[in-house]
């Protein structure tokens, strides 16, 4: 290491603290029990110097020891020039594991910036299922390049893979499987296991097949190894047993996942013979990716939306529902515009306005928001609906009771003008009566036309929101106190 190299002593503290804790000597509590984001950013800041100073050695020991998903969250933090010199000076140290990790929006750029060998040794190291992964959103020339590292078997197992449809269960799997004969002892499996050169790396089940490689059950390794030998697999097969169709949607494969509590789960081909077997880490990074895509499509970002991504992208991703918003709000403008002979006569309307069009739209939102979760995780069908659908109804009526009675209080009371809290108190109770409903029946209608529910929920029922509660206000004003 330089000795006057600007790591500062970041560096060194960190370096010290690592080398006290791997020789067992205690540290203060206060060390101890730092806060982990200001560790980050000391590492943040020491890796920088390290990559500033070319200082490999010191890279090393900062990276080294650091788990493949901490690696590529630091890649993802640092600007895509920082990361170009880290990765310049590190590429050595990135593995098939970082690259799996690394954000779908930064992976082809890091790709692209490591020398080949590079690449094709981490890829190796990868299972079918992950090298899919990375392959997926990768163009063209930068898919190649990953295919050509591969041996061929595992080339034409990938390729496989990739010629199912897109966020279907062949995309998912991992080709790697354990399989045995549904005849053999635990004895023949224990000893067909300690043999095999060839086992991934994590595994949960057996899966027992028959002489046409079709799946008749799985075992798990803890019934293997706690039952005697001369045990058949098909005696102690597990009863949560359960397969999916390569061509089923991965969302349909996290659903059988959460809903029946598996580790792992075959695959089969169009003619009912394994193809493959998806784990539980892939169905769960399926939960969080269609939760993470529910909320930005709620919120209007698009569904790829990235902190990663650069000002035009993010632009792109978000223009095009302001372009909505705005031609809604136009629609609400135009409501209000038809009443302006009464605004002008009672000015405190236009005080009070904000207030109906605000409740509305945050009791809508509520609304929405369970009604999306729901449709998500299948607990809102057709089979329990209507009841759903009365109960919000139920909801907006009482809410909007409650805040009528605070309303019409306000009106009579603070404003003077008892007929305006009546006004107040009704298009409060019609305006939350109708976002409960718009917040349950906008993402039903979409679902039960094939859409999905959060992509423009949040905008149909801002607007009914809006529109309705303003209509119900100034009609209502216009009606009793002009």
């Amino acid at each position: 290491m330089k000795g006057n190299s600007p790591l500062s002593p970041v560096l060194l503290k960190l370096l010290s603290l690592r080398l006290l804790q791997s020789l067992g000597v205690g540290v203060r509590e206060t060390e101890a029990e730092r806060d982990q984001e200001e560790i980050a950013l000391e590492r943040m800041d020491a890796v920088r110097a390290a990559v500033d100073v070319q200082d490999t050695a010191a890279l090393d020991a900062l990276l080294d020891p650091l788990h493949a998903a901490d690696i590529a969250d630091l890649l993802e933090q640092i600007s895509p020039s920082e990361r170009a010199d880290l990765l310049a000076l590190w590429h050595g140290g990135i593995d098939g594991d970082v690259l799996s990790e690394i954000d779908d929006s930064i992976r082809e750029e890091v790709i692209e910036a490591l020398p080949e060998a590079v690449v094709a040794e981490a890829v190796r190291e990868l299972e079918t299922d992950d090298v899919v992964d990375i392959l997926e959103d990768l163009d063209e020339p930068a898919q190649e390049k990953i295919l050509d590292a591969l041996e061929d078997a595992d080339r034409a197992a990938v390729e496989q893979s990739l010629a199912y449809p897109e966020y279907s269960a062949g995309r998912l799997m991992q080709r790697e499987a354990v399989i045995a004969p549904e005849y053999w002892t635990v004895g023949e499996a224990i000893d067909f296991l300690r043999g095999a050169e060839w086992l991934p790396d994590q595994f949960y089940h057996v899966i027992l097949v028959d002489p046409r490689m079709r799946p008749t059950g799985y075992v798990t390794l803890g019934r293997v190894l706690s039952s005697g030998r001369s045990a058949r697999l098909r005696d102690i097969a597990e009863d949560s047993f359960r397969t999916v169709k390569a061509t089923d949607s991965e969302t349909d494969v996290a659903y059988i996942f959460n809903q029946y509590h598996l580790i792992s789960c075959p695959v089969l081909d169009e003619n009912g013979r394994l193809a493959g077997v998806i784990t539980i880490d892939d169905a769960m990074n399926v939960l969080d990716e269609e939760h993470e895509e529910d909320m930005l499509r709620l919120a209007g970002v698009g569904d790829d939306s990235s902190i990663q991504d650069g000002v035009l992208e993010t632009v792109k991703s978000r223009i095009p529902w302001l372009f909505v918003n705005l031609l809604t709000a136009n629609l609400s403008a135009l409501v209000i515009s038809r009443f302006d002979t009464t605004i002008e006569a009672i000015v405190a309307l236009a005080a009070l306005m904000p207030i109906i069009a605000s409740m509305g739209g945050n009791a809508g939102t509520q609304s929405l928001t369970v009604a999306v979760r729901a449709l998500a995780t299948r607990n809102l069908t057709g089979a329990n609906a209507l009841r759903v659908v009365r109960r919000e109804a139920a909801v907006g009526a009482i809410n909007g009771a409650a805040f009528a009675i605070l309303m019409g209080g306000v009106g009579a009371l603070v404003l003077g003008m008892p007929l305006l809290g009546v006004v107040l108190a009704l298009a409060m109770v019609i305006n939350l009566i109708v976002a409960a409903l718009a917040g349950i029946l906008v993402p039903l209608g979409l679902d039960r036309l094939g859409l999905d529910p959060a992509l423009a929920s949040g905008t149909f029922v801002t607007t009914m929101t809006d529109v309705v509660g303003f209509f119900a206000f100034l009609g209502l004003a216009t009606v009793m106190l002009l």
